[in-house]
């Protein structure tokens, strides 16, 4: 799995020449031959694959969440499955662009006492990134120097193959950090147990990240998080719009999400034994963590009454969901597609992800369901790959064809009313925002968030490691912040209709003309 490495380790997977034995002719057709098995004549690339899914597995609905008062209670039911943390809803604020996520995140780090963790998929090798670098050495150089206070520690989980791509990558940018802070840096590189043996040595670089990666978007300093689902790059910090939320002072939900990437960056060993050690391991923190809420929060039930001055009102409840397909991890699965088949006719949806993949499961719930639906994509300007050279470039049109494939969908089933597409738009910035808020019956303020990595697409269910929460609130200021997050993100954006795809820009070729 990621396993930590020592600086000399580092040293030498830098330096080492790489795999040179890269036969794209017969990668090529390992992907074409899985795209007729998928059904669909114009993608090629892992990411955009859409297998069929088996039938939603629901997630029970407990006896005891049926008759639950209040607004956390209509959602109660996730507290059986999945840790749930309460806190203040004044504690947790959204973050609305990429420069204020950047400018927190340089912050929280130079003031961290502790620990600092950080997973993402890659970091970038610009200077905006080696300015979270010199940060990360000043906090690390400022806790030496204290020797009253406690060492710090910095962990940062990143993906293998995205991490190692080119001379210069983010192991080149942490190497210094881990040469000069021995014990207290540690980087550790995620590498799916689905890309091994010839599989590894056929599928050409970039190509190997459609297999598998890690996901996961959480950076932490001391108890305080931001989950998000942006990147540590350049774009992400200044014309790449996602979705950023920081809970200030939530120290369980911190410890949760440290031991979740301690988990993922232990070294399990023999390869043989690796999905099933990660599954038992990880899921042990999840495990521990539920009970431990349970507890909590069956013996809390007073709080109220009992609060003393000062104190503030826990008015909202944190639930962590985890996705690991390759190691059997389901979780965050389980939960969407309840969440989405419960959604009935008087609430509504509004969901976005910056690449417009539903899996069937998720599709058909959206279609069969009584909800009203607004979801957001990116148009094909504003796609991360748009303008790409070589086969990347090809995917903004393989989105679009997804997507009308959608509406037509929705059209021939006779939903426009109830169902809607949007499409984000804003020159010179690209969309990478996913999740969703959604609204109960009467009410014009949210009262549940999803927020995170995963984006409802066959590579978030099936292929990469993901983690997001589920943010349930009775907090009216929490509610009117979630608003404007979805009003600001909406504003930017077109409905589409028939014409959209009748433009000359929309029209797509089949990859194999290419």
């Amino acid at each position: 799995m990621a396993a930590p490495m020592s600086w000399r380790r580092l040293v030498y997977s830098v330096y080492s020449p790489a795999i040179t034995g890269v036969f794209t002719r017969i990668s090529d057709r390992l992907f074409r031959a899985r795209d007729r098995r998928g059904g669909s004549s114009v993608l090629l690339l892992a990411p955009l694959l859409a297998e069929a899914d088996p039938p939603p597995r629901h997630v029970s609905r407990p006896a005891a969440a049926q008759g639950a008062d209040g607004l956390c209670g209509h959602f109660q039911w996730m507290a059986e499955h999945v840790p749930a943390f309460r806190v203040p809803g004044t504690h947790i604020h959204i973050l609305t662009s990429p420069d204020q996520f950047y400018q927190t995140m340089k912050a929280r780090i130079k003031t961290a006492r502790r620990r600092v963790v950080m997973a993402s998929l890659y970091l970038g090798t610009g200077q905006l990134e080696q300015e979270l670098v010199d940060c990360m050495e000043e906090a690390l150089q400022r806790s030496q120097d204290n020797r009253d206070a406690p060492d710090l520690k910095v962990s940062i989980l990143l993906d293998y193959t995205r991490g190692s791509r080119g001379q210069t990558n983010s192991r080149t940018m942490l190497l210094p950090l881990l040469q000069r802070f021995v014990s207290q840096m540690r980087v550790s590189l995620y590498h799916t147990p689905d890309l091994r043996g010839l599989l590894r040595r056929l599928v050409p670089e970039r190509f190997n990240e459609t297999i598998g990666v890690q996901h996961i978007k959480v950076y932490l300093f001391d108890d305080s998080i931001i989950i998000s689902g942006a990147n540590l790059s350049d774009s992400y910090f200044t014309n790449r719009q996602d979705r950023y939320v920081l809970l200030e002072d939530c120290s369980e939900v911190a410890d949760f999400f440290s031991d979740l990437v301690d988990a993922i960056c232990e070294n399990y060993g023999n390869r043989q034994d690796f999905s099933a050690a990660a599954r038992k391991r990880i899921m042990e923190v999840v495990n521990t963590a539920h009970v431990r809420q349970q507890l909590l929060n069956g013996s809390g039930a007073s709080e109220e009454d009992g609060m003393s001055e000062g104190e503030e009102e826990e008015d909202t409840w944190v639930f962590p969901l985890v996705q690991m397909k390759p190691l059997g991890i389901q979780v965050d699965e389980q939960v969407t597609q309840r969440l989405l088949s419960d959604a009935g006719p008087d609430s509504s949806v509004f969901l976005t992800s910056g690449y417009f993949n539903l899996t069937r499961a998720y599709m058909r719930l959206v279609l069969g369901a009584g909800a009203s639906y607004r979801i957001l994509t990116a148009s094909p300007e504003v796609n991360g790959f748009f303008g790409a050279k070589g086969v990347a470039g090809a995917i903004p049109a393989a989105y679009t064809h997804i997507a009308r494939q959608f509406y037509e969908q929705v059209c021939r089933l006779g939903q426009q009313e109830r169902v809607h597409l949007h499409e984000y738009q804003r020159s010179q910035w690209t969309f990478h925002a996913k999740g969703l808020w959604y609204y109960l019956q009467g009410q014009d303020r949210p009262c549940l968030t999803l927020i995170g990595s995963p984006n409802f697409g066959y590579r978030s269910v099936h292929r990469d490691l993901e983690a997001q929460i589920a943010i349930v609130t009775e907090n009216e200021e929490l509610q009117s912040q979630l608003q404007e997050e979805q009003e600001v993100l909406y504003r930017r954006s077109s409905e589409v209709s028939g014409s959209t795809f009748e433009r000359p820009d929309r029209h797509v070729k089949l990859w194999p003309e290419l």
